[in-house]
């Protein structure tokens, strides 16, 4: 089984990135295989509306200048898909959002190949905005027929500078829950 997280944060290793090695931790331990990818601060540009994914349908976007495809890719092998992002003005990163618009048309004109996966949203925020981002990733999962599970509380934790999300303890413990029950989930399906 494998987890695959986006990291929607322009800071590669910032406390969006903290945040889904904290969920990482017991997937790992399950012996799930993980994977984060690194999508904000990258060239990743939003959909077109051309709708050729649906005259093609070969899997992917039409458009081969940017790293979707390979993002698809990844979604397609995946048994579960984490999306992080930090809190930009009550939503999600620019890239993280023309990436599930993206592939989230790609999915809808292939034949749905990301129903019935596991997914999960991970958010950081400096102060506010992120019951936001977190709802609007889970739109996503929602629409794509995916399966959510829970946690002790949002999935959520709160740090401006880079690694003061360690310091919201019930934030990290919020993560490490997910991861937990990510793994009992998948172990549930695929078992």
């Amino acid at each position: 089984m494998k987890v695959v997280a986006f990291n929607g944060s322009p800071r590669k290793n910032g406390n969006t990135s903290l945040l889904i090695e904290r969920v990482f931790a017991p997937l790992r331990e399950a012996g799930i295989e993980t994977e984060l990818v690194q999508v904000g601060g990258r060239n990743l540009h939003g959909c077109r509306a051309c709708y050729q994914c649906f005259e093609r349908k070969d899997g992917h976007c039409v458009f081969d200048d940017d790293t979707l495809n390979e993002c698809v890719d990844k979604m397609r092998e995946a048994d579960g898909i984490i999306l992080g992002s930090p809190t930009y003005f009550a939503n999600m990163t620019a890239e993280l959002k023309a990436l599930i618009d993206r592939a989230g048309l790609v999915n809808v004109a292939n034949g749905r190949f990301l129903q019935r996966k596991v997914g999960a949203a991970v958010v950081a925020v400096r102060r506010a905005g992120a019951v936001s981002t977190f709802d609007a990733l889970n739109h996503f999962f929602q629409s794509t027929h995916m399966i959510i599970p829970g946690s002790s509380y949002w999935n959520l934790a709160v740090g401006r500078e880079i690694g003061e999300v360690e310091g919201d303890e019930e934030g990290m413990a919020t993560m490490e829950n997910l991861g937990t029950n990510i793994a009992w989930l998948l172990e549930k399906l695929n078992g």
